[in-house]
């Protein structure tokens, strides 16, 4: 396995943006080099310790998506090598990580796709019935299946702030009637095609968070990432009942080991406040975290 790395550190490029997992380098004007990290962040803090393989993982997966959803929607992917686009000597930095797309005039909103209700969803409906003013049937527990998918946007935050729901309505006030339904329509399109997908796969996509762009011709495009366990809710299918029926929240493919483990972490003899820094991950979480992002990998290519 190749060493792991949590923070690339190109010379040859201009850097762009670091996120919570990406670098971001520019390309001349008109792409950009998404570099994958090992890094993984769990209640908006990113940890010191890196998940080894994790970056080339997350890759691999985006870029089936990509290629599977092609006809659904155009991505931002340009085809390039993107080992082509630094000197020799960083190509270890790159190789199996890194995305060469094109640049787009990203949306200031994420796409929110849910057809399971959990998370902050379960939280909010339980308060009013709701979640981002779309209301839902009375009697649904955590973890439900919605009758149809809803579509509930959200504001981007900067890292290490939490992004914020907001209302359809909030949406068209930021960005006009008509790209708000076309983002909407979208991106349910988007998600029940590959919810579809990972079904026959044995893995539930409860929700999933999308994020768009404009290209030079005004074309709506899929960037970013799309539609791996850092961005969407995962549960394999054969724990999802016995969770649902005891009101619990079924197992999944994503950061839960991180999360539970830091939920009852200690620094200095206190429970861990959930702001940087964070406590050292133990191995055995760093291990069993990167065995099931593999699981997940497997079981969609497989």
């Amino acid at each position: 396995m190749t060493s792991a790395l949590h923070t690339s550190s190109l010379q040859s490029l201009p850097l762009l943006a670091r996120g919570k997992v990406r670098d971001n380098y520019a390309v001349g004007h008109d792409r950009i080099l998404m570099v994958a990290s090992d890094r993984i962040s769990a209640f908006d803090v990113i940890m010191g310790e890196p998940i080894p393989g994790k970056g080339a993982l997350l890759t691999k997966m985006a870029l089936f998506w990509f290629e599977l959803l092609k006809d659904v929607a155009p991505n931002h992917l340009t085809g390039d090598d993107p080992v082509s686009a630094v000197k020799p000597e960083e190509r270890a930095q790159v190789e199996g990580r890194a995305m060469l797309v094109k640049k787009l005039k990203p949306l200031p909103v994420e796409a929110v796709v849910r057809g399971y209700l959990a998370g902050s969803g379960w939280k909010e409906y339980q308060h009013n019935g709701e979640v981002c003013g779309v209301k839902l049937p009375a009697g649904l527990q955590n973890a439900s299946k919605l009758p149809e998918p809803i579509f509930t946007p959200a504001t981007k935050a900067d890292v290490g702030d939490h992004d914020e729901n907001i209302s359809y309505d909030k949406m068209v006030e930021i960005i006009g009637a008509d790209l708000a339904e076309q983002v909407r329509a979208l991106a349910i399109k988007l998600y029940k095609t590959a919810a579809d997908y990972a079904l026959t796969k044995g893995i539930i996509i409860a929700d999933t968070k999308f994020e768009f762009g404009l290209d030079e011709q005004g074309t709506l495009t899929v960037m970013d990432e799309v539609l791996t366990p850092d961005s969407s809710r995962f549960w394999p299918v054969e724990g999802y009942e016995a969770a649902f029926k005891a009101g619990a929240n079924p197992p999944s493919y994503d950061k839960q080991f991180v999360r539970d483990w830091l939920e009852q972490a200690t620094v200095n003899g206190q429970p861990w406040d959930k702001t940087a820094p964070s406590p050292a991950l133990p191995q055995d979480v760093i291990e069993k975290t990167a065995a099931k992002y593999q699981e997940a990998l497997t079981r969609l290519l497989g």
